[in-house]
């Protein structure tokens, strides 16, 4: 409504009737609301729609008519994706009077998915992904082959010129999908192999004997490709995982069960290692549920309960003695997929599955299957046991320890640890902790701090390894204890959100390897004692300056190389005066107001919000690094080193 509209209204009323409601024809929806289909305009949602062309191959090969599938991203970041499967339609759809593969690729909720004999399994969005990934897309191409001619389409942002047409002839079927992400909706367009090689390679794990070749042809100086083709499927899911965190596997095979109920199919992997932590990953249909569901709480219930039953038949367990769920589960890595004709996903990211139904079915294959195999493997169910028992004592001695640490506390007046400059606020909703390296840096912190609103908390010395230690080993010891005190939310089974002093839990770390080191282990000790931190958004990380640039009174702080470069360029006006810059090695070196000015006054600071993909990251980065083998450390080093830069040794 125009502003002449609104002083030609009576009264100053502004009509709201039938025609002020829009209606978003076709794909402008998802070009208006991109987040509700992809999840976000970052890098998330411009990965995402790779996933949703490679599920829909996915669901070819679920179906039996697809064995090949590659992934290619080509130079100007432009993704292909092709498969040999049967083509989609090319006839013409009765309803909407064209190609079925331009409805698939045009009209949201179109597609094989939904009650037409299709398919019987599927993932990808509900049946939009195709002409989501059309929208949100400055140009795709599809070309199909149904065993007779090649078919071709181009599409721009969703809309097309052309029908498809028949441009060759071939004896081939398979289904090829071109494009371009779309730099008016991303906030970027470049694609990190890293991610979706991990992606495709959890697919080919989760679909046994399918292959996929995934190639990176951007560098023509440096091609990478990958064939990804794993006829033991998730078994090898979990030996891989094993193999690239360095854990030690404590029987020689991993477990696998598998039934089917009704139209369902469930396929456990499971395998114990001798780490302290639990790796659970589950999918449905494959789609990582992060969250959880009914297929994984089945499975948590009939392994404490199989465990425990063992035990007591085989006279491992006193009377009142009783392992309980996460006893069970330390150092075990297990994999659990079902596929189902209709998944039920709780959550718009789909993180959670909500079928009831598959509970009592998981429980019933888990149960019998497991107990076979423990009575039939009595040495890997020595193994097994006696790595819960010994958790259960581990767990004992934790209780033991956090009682003494509630009785201390018993009056409330728990003295606050000594290297802990606390803020005069205390609502969390405004108040933020920094955790920072060293007593030098720490000094300069709280000098510079808001007094009101930043507590300032110094660590010193060698932090604990939590890859390598239990939880009864964390309450008491002097490094991290200050953390748990200072945070006030205790750990473990006794953490409580609730009890959180500060809104923002920032680690401030040098910008160097030991700084990296810091922040790794405070972020797998989140991640493993505290997780709630990060799930709630609390976690952050302070981004220090790396170069201070400067002519005369006028400054600049550089946060990377190309930074510092371009402030240099613009202080010496293109070469005619000279510049100084002092590369900062630690905080330390930094006086309290540059502190303040760069990296920790809220109007001009930058900080970096930790979510759950971070801490995983950190966690699995961590385990390789700190790992008892050497092999997977050496990789991981030979890999990244080219990625480093501002070495100071």
């Amino acid at each position: 409504m125009s502003q002449q509209d609104i002083n030609n209204t009576e009264n100053d009323i502004v009509n709201y009737d039938e025609n002020d409601i829009q209606i978003l024809e076709g794909l402008e929806a998802v070009r208006k609301r991109p987040g509700m289909y992809i999840g976000s305009t970052g890098p998330s949602g411009l990965h995402h729609l790779v996933y949703e062309i490679v599920d829909n191959s996915i669901d070819e090969a679920l179906a039996g008519f697809c064995t090949e599938i590659k992934v290619d991203i080509l130079p100007d970041d432009i993704i292909r994706v092709s498969d040999n499967g049967r083509g989609i339609p090319v006839g013409i759809h009765p309803k909407e009077g064209i190609s079925a593969a331009t409805v698939v690729y045009t009209i949201l909720h179109a597609g094989g998915k939904f009650g037409g004999g299709g398919y019987k399994v599927s993932g990808g969005l509900h049946g939009v992904g195709a002409s989501v990934v059309n929208a949100l897309s400055e140009w795709l191409e599809l070309t199909v082959k149904d065993g007779e001619n090649v078919w071709f389409q181009h599409f721009e942002r969703g809309h097309y010129d052309e029908q498809l047409k028949a441009i060759d002839n071939t004896t081939e079927t398979g289904t090829s999908v071109t494009f371009k992400a779309d730099p008016e909706i991303f906030e970027q367009t470049v694609y990190d192999y890293s991610i979706l090689l991990k992606r495709l390679r959890e697919q080919a794990f989760l679909n046994a004997g399918i292959k996929i070749t995934f190639s990176d042809l951007r560098d023509e100086n440096d091609i990478k490709s990958e064939t990804l083709h794993y006829e033991g499927g998730i078994r090898q899911f979990v030996e891989h995982i094993h193999e690239t965190r360095g854990y030690i596997p404590l029987s020689n095979e991993v477990i696998y069960v598998s039934g089917m109920q009704g139209d369902s199919f469930a396929e456990i992997a499971l395998q114990y290692n001798d780490s302290y932590n639990e790796i659970i990953l589950s999918f449905a249909n494959n789609i990582h549920t992060k969250d959880g569901g009914y297929h994984e709480t089945g499975f948590k219930n009939a392994l404490t309960k199989v465990i425990n039953d063992y035990g007591k038949k085989m006279g491992l367990l006193k009377d009142k003695e009783k392992l309980s769920g996460d006893d069970v589960r330390e150092g075990l890595t297990a994999i659990i997929s079902v596929k189902l004709t209709e998944c039920e996903f709780e959550g718009q990211t789909k993180g959670r599955l909500g079928n009831p139904e598959v509970k009592p079915f998981i429980e019933k294959l888990v149960q019998e299957k497991l107990m076979n195999f423990l009575e039939e493997n009595p040495d890997s169910a020595k193994a097994i046991f006696e790595k819960a028992l010994s958790a259960l004592k581990a767990r004992e001695a934790a209780k033991r320890a956090r009682d003494a640490e509630r009785k201390k506390n018993a009056f409330g007046n728990a003295s606050m640890p000594e290297k802990l400059a606390d803020c005069s606020e205390r609502d969390a909703r405004y108040t933020e902790i920094y955790i920072v390296e060293g007593d030098s840096a720490g000094g300069s912190a709280k000098q510079g701090r808001d007094r009101k609103y930043q507590a300032i908390l110094s660590l010193w010395g060698k932090m604990l390894n939590v890859e390598k230690a239990r939880i009864d080993k964390i309450y008491g010891n002097d490094k991290l204890s200050p953390v748990v005190t200072a945070l006030g939310t205790g750990i473990g089974e006794d953490f409580d959100i609730e009890k959180l002093r500060y809104g923002k839990v920032i680690i401030m770390a040098d910008a160097d390897v030991d700084g990296m080191h810091i922040r790794t282990l405070l972020l797998t000790f989140f991640f493993r004692y505290m997780r709630p931190l990060i799930t709630n958004g609390n976690v952050y990380i302070a981004q220090p300056p790396l170069f201070k640039v400067w002519r005369g009174k006028k400054e600049r702080y550089a946060f990377s190389d190309e930074e510092r470069d371009t402030f240099i360029a613009e202080l010496s006006e293109e070469g005619k005066y000279k510049v100084d810059v002092q590369r900062y090695k630690g905080l330390g070196e930094m006086d309290p107001e540059q502190l303040w000015e760069t990296t920790m006054d809220p109007e001009r600071r930058t900080i970096v919000k930790i979510g759950m993909e971070d801490a995983l990251r950190a966690d699995e980065t961590f385990s390789i690094l700190m790992g008892d083998k050497v092999e997977p450390r050496r990789k991981f080093i030979e890999e990244n080193a080219k990625f480093v830069q501002n070495l100071d040794i």
